[in-house]
């Protein structure tokens, strides 16, 4: 057995979600500038070049990418072998969003109740913990923060177990074009197929983590990713919302095994800013 300290969780948490709302994955500028090579419109161009122009300067100065520094996302991938001691994982990783958001000078956006009560937590607390136990001796915790921008422009469906891959396409087409510009496009596609109703939309969540440049290991799925980017970027909706070539810069998928009786289907979008970062102990 591996002891890790929930000092050290903690410690980690906080420089991840520093490291994601202050520097981006270089992939996302990347992406922004192929995006805009290929893209045919001068107003979308020119807002493609802008928003990677915004990725050096937020560096530059010292600020967040966004001023949506997003509620904290935090996905543990916790070895068999592993324990956490002085206190526990969801306590650690708590304490980290507390500190790297206060200590960061990050925007601050939980509120303690939902409907009734919504007064701010002032530390960005509690956070989306998802827990997944794998081999070994190793815990990797992925921070990835996420602003409601996009958040609020996600959906699930319950399909028919007789539906189809264009019954999956058209959903999702369907979802982003409801979107329309509110989410800060160009944007990012998750889509989580199978499970059950909240499985899917973890399913969703967790694809946007992986990396912009990569397909997905079952070729089924992979040829389905190209389908849905030339699908959704049909639409035409285009950087900033003015009309062009490049509405998404990626679409991930993830599945899952789910009952004879259904097809859920969860599509998670994300602004142009994609933030995640990661680390193993």
């Amino acid at each position: 057995m591996r002891i890790i300290e929930a000092s050290e969780v903690t410690r980690i948490v906080a420089e991840l979600f520093k490291k994601a709302n202050y520097y981006p994955e270089p992939e996302v500028k990347e992406a922004l500038l192929c995006a805009a090579e290929r893209e045919g419109g001068e107003r979308c161009r020119a807002a493609l070049c802008r928003l990677a122009e915004n990725i050096d300067l937020a560096a530059e100065v010292g600020v967040p990418v966004c001023q949506d520094t997003g509620m904290a996302v935090v996905f543990a991938d916790v070895g068999c072998e592993v324990h956490v001691s002085g206190d526990t994982l969801e306590n650690a990783v708590n304490a980290g969003v507390r500190k790297g958001y206060t200590e960061g000078y990050m925007r601050l956006s939980v509120v303690s109740d939902p409907l009734y009560d919504r007064k701010n937590t002032n530390d960005n607390t509690p956070a989306i913990l998802h827990i997944r136990t794998v081999p070994g001796d190793k815990l990797t915790i992925t921070c990835a923060p996420k602003g409601f921008g996009s958040e609020n422009m996600s959906a699930v469906k319950m399909l028919n177990p007789s539906a189809t891959e264009d019954d999956v396409i058209s959903f999702v087409t369907e979802t982003v074009k409801k979107a329309g510009s509110n989410p800060c496009p160009p944007i990012f596609v998750g889509v989580g197929i199978g499970g059950d109703f909240e499985y899917s939309a973890i399913l969703a969540k967790r694809a946007l983590t992986r990396p912009i440049g990569d397909s997905h290991p079952d070729a089924r799925y992979a040829a389905l990713e190209k389908k849905l980017l030339c699908a959704v970027n049909a639409i035409g909706i285009g950087a900033a919302g003015f009309g062009g070539d490049v509405t998404a810069l990626a679409v991930k998928c993830e599945y899952y095994p789910t009952h004879i009786a259904g097809l859920p289907l969860a599509v998670n979008i994300n602004c142009h800013a994609v933030r995640h970062a990661s680390a193993t102990l």
